[in-house]
């Protein structure tokens, strides 16, 4: 599995510390920035990593800001994204059983390391349960097209 990582500014601490909690579990990252503590823009770095699950550079995506809203919400402007902001256990898990999201979204200024690594770790195992949450997931992707 190959997981995409992106952070503004606000989030490069957490993202670089999942990218090298996920290296050191032997997963393949592809990081898509930011590099530095200088102020960016969410939405370019949200946008990096959904373009990479979209051209199958990547299966995944974990995002990071401040509080995960804003690249949340940057991410799932973007056809074929589901990006879930998680902040706790369960709402990882049910992120990818009820709602098959490809990208995990979280606020380095609201979680600390040890949860995000608990968060990562559950939503990277969980699995799609598909049966009537595809119907569900399948009207999410329905919606896409209406402006």
């Amino acid at each position: 599995m190959k997981i995409a990582v992106g952070s503004d500014h606000g989030g490069i601490h957490l993202k670089n510390h999942i990218r090298e909690y996920l290296t050191a579990k032997g997963i393949e990252v592809l990081d898509c920035g930011t590099y530095t503590e200088e102020s960016t823009d969410y939405p370019d770095y949200a946008a990096k990593v959904c373009q990479a699950i979209n051209t199958g550079e990547a299966e995944r995506g974990i995002l990071v800001c401040g509080t995960g809203i804003g690249i949340s919400i940057a991410a799932n402007k973007i056809h074929g994204i589901r990006a879930a902001l998680c902040g706790d256990v369960f709402s990882a898990q049910m992120s990818r059983e009820h709602n098959n999201a490809n990208v995990l979204c979280m606020g380095e200024r609201v979680i600390g390391v040890g949860l995000a690594e608990m968060i990562t770790d559950t939503w990277l195992q969980g699995e799609f349960a598909g049966g009537r949450h595809e119907r569900r997931v399948d009207k999410i992707a329905a919606l896409e097209a209406m402006r």
